[in-house]
Order: structure tokens, then C-alpha cells, then sequence
């Protein structure tokens, strides 16, 4: 990095930081992020040092943290709607089948368990079981799709149910104790 530049950014962060954090504070209400995206700020203007001489830092230097606000400010709002979702989608789990939260969550996680164990199974084993146990179909039919026998879908299936057990209630019983 030539002299030049390092003597411009170090003296328009003494010259600007404060003043840049005063700024990103009064529009987030949180020191902390104001923080982050005042370093993200100069950070960015770092970047950016190979496009060319900044002639006026300090418009540079704010006009790159409106733009972080923006971005932060657009986060903030897809997380809002994401958790409000969320939010939503278990309250209605809880009123259509009248279980408390406690038990929503333990649900949930014996969920992302079985998920978890369904993933770790073959390409082949997993297509079996979840054409038979979620799909519905018989045994004969998954045979008939997938183009192998009956007793290899038996044996994917019997395979796969043994090791969702095992990873759920092994998964639980570590937890519990």
C-alpha cells in the first residue's frame, strides 16, 4: 500500500470515525452495530483504494454507510418476517394439535433428528423409505418404480427404519441425560 493512501484513510479515520459513528448510532439505537458498520465502512473504502484517489472522504466514507444501513435495515426486515412466520406457523402447530410449546419444540427436534438420519442413508435407501412411509406406497409399487426387487425394498426399508430409530432415540436419550 503506498504512503499516500495509508496517510489519507489513517488521517480521515481520526478526522471522520467519531463523527461516522455518531451517525450510524442515532439511525440504529445500538452502539454495537453502529460500530460493525462503521468499520465496514472503511473496510469497504479499503477495498476499493485499487479504483482510484478519493477526493472527498468524507461524502466517500458516508455515502458508503447509508448504503450499509440500507442493506443492514433490509436484513432487519426479511429476519422480521422470517421469525413473524415462524412465529405464525408454530402457533398454529400448537392450536391445531393443542400441544404445549415444550412439546412443539421437542417435536421439532425429533423432526430435524429423523431429517438428519434421512440424509445420512444411500441415495437408493432413502428413495425407498420415503416413497413407502411418506408417499404411501406398498412395497410392490416402490419395487416396480425404483426397478428393483421386492425383497431389496424390504431390505431398504427394514435398513433404513433401524437406523432412524437408533439416530432419534439415541439422539434423545443423549440429550435427555
Amino acid at each position: 500500500m503506498d504512503e499516500q493512501f495509508r496517510g489519507s484513510i489513517s488521517g480521515a479515520y481520526r478526522a471522520f470515525h467519531a463523527e461516522l459513528l455518531k451517525f450510524l448510532g442515532k439511525r440504529l439505537g445500538s452502539p454495537a452495530d453502529a460500530a460493525d458498520l462503521a468499520q465496514d465502512a472503511f473496510t469497504q473504502w479499503l477495498d476499493r483504494r485499487e479504483r482510484g484517489q478519493v477526493h472527498q472522504p468524507r461524502a466517500f466514507l458516508f455515502q458508503i454507510a447509508r448504503n450499509l444501513l440500507r442493506d443492514h435495515w433490509r436484513r432487519q426486515q426479511v429476519r422480521g418476517a422470517l421469525d413473524g412466520e415462524a412465529e405464525q406457523a408454530l402457533e398454529t402447530l400448537v392450536d391445531e394439535q393443542g400441544a404445549s410449546p415444550m412439546e412443539q419444540v421437542e417435536h421439532h427436534q425429533r423432526l430435524r433428528l429423523l431429517a438428519s438420519a434421512l440424509d445420512d442413508l444411500s441415495p437408493r435407501r432413502r428413495e425407498a423409505f420415503v416413497l413407502h412411509k411418506f408417499d404411501g406406497l406398498s412395497q410392490a409399487e416402490v419395487a416396480a418404480r425404483m426397478g428393483i426387487s421386492l425383497s431389496m425394498v424390504e431390505k431398504h426399508i427394514a435398513c433404513a427404519l433401524l437406523h432412524c430409530k437408533q439416530r432419534v432415540q439415541g439422539d434423545v436419550q443423549a440429550d435427555g441425560q
